[in-house]
């Protein structure tokens, strides 16, 4: 039986960089007020566990995206498909990522693509270009975390 999973990045700004995320891969943020409503109405939450951001209440430190096309829990706003999770931790990153996201583009798109990324906040680090093997540049969202553009 295959799993259902998420993919979780550590952060110091999740709704930050969950917005980032969510542009350069045309996801959605997912909105989880309705729940937060229901928690704090029922005294299971505190206020200072809640921020707003872009209009919408999230959980302090927590923000995540989902594909636009995948269900999704109404109540919660929890994606039930390919998702990723932006957790804020009180250390920086330090090193090199050992799993990094590829956004691929269209085909002969690479430019445009990077272009995008870079107006989304996203830095170039290092272009490689191996022929035939493949084209693609290793870049770095807005926190510094590496993933690479094909």
């Amino acid at each position: 039986m295959a799993l259902n999973w998420k993919l979780v990045i550590d952060t110091a700004e999740a709704p930050v960089v969950a917005d980032f995320w969510a542009a350069a891969l045309g996801y959605e943020v997912e909105d989880p007020s309705a729940l937060i409503e229901q928690l704090l109405s029922a005294g299971h939450l505190p206020a200072e566990a809640v921020l707003e951001h872009r209009g919408s209440k999230i959980f302090r430190g927590y923000a995540a995206i989902r594909h636009p096309d995948d269900p999704f829990d109404p109540t919660s706003g929890v994606g039930q498909g390919r998702r990723l999770l932006f957790q804020d931790v009180p250390e920086a990153k330090s090193g090199k990522n050992r799993l990094h996201i590829d956004v691929h583009s269209e085909p002969g798109g690479l430019d445009d693509l990077v272009t995008r990324l870079e107006g989304l906040g996203a830095t170039r680090v290092r272009e490689f270009d191996k022929g035939p093997a493949g084209h693609w540049w290793v870049m770095q969202d807005p926190e510094g975390n590496e993933f690479c553009a094909s």
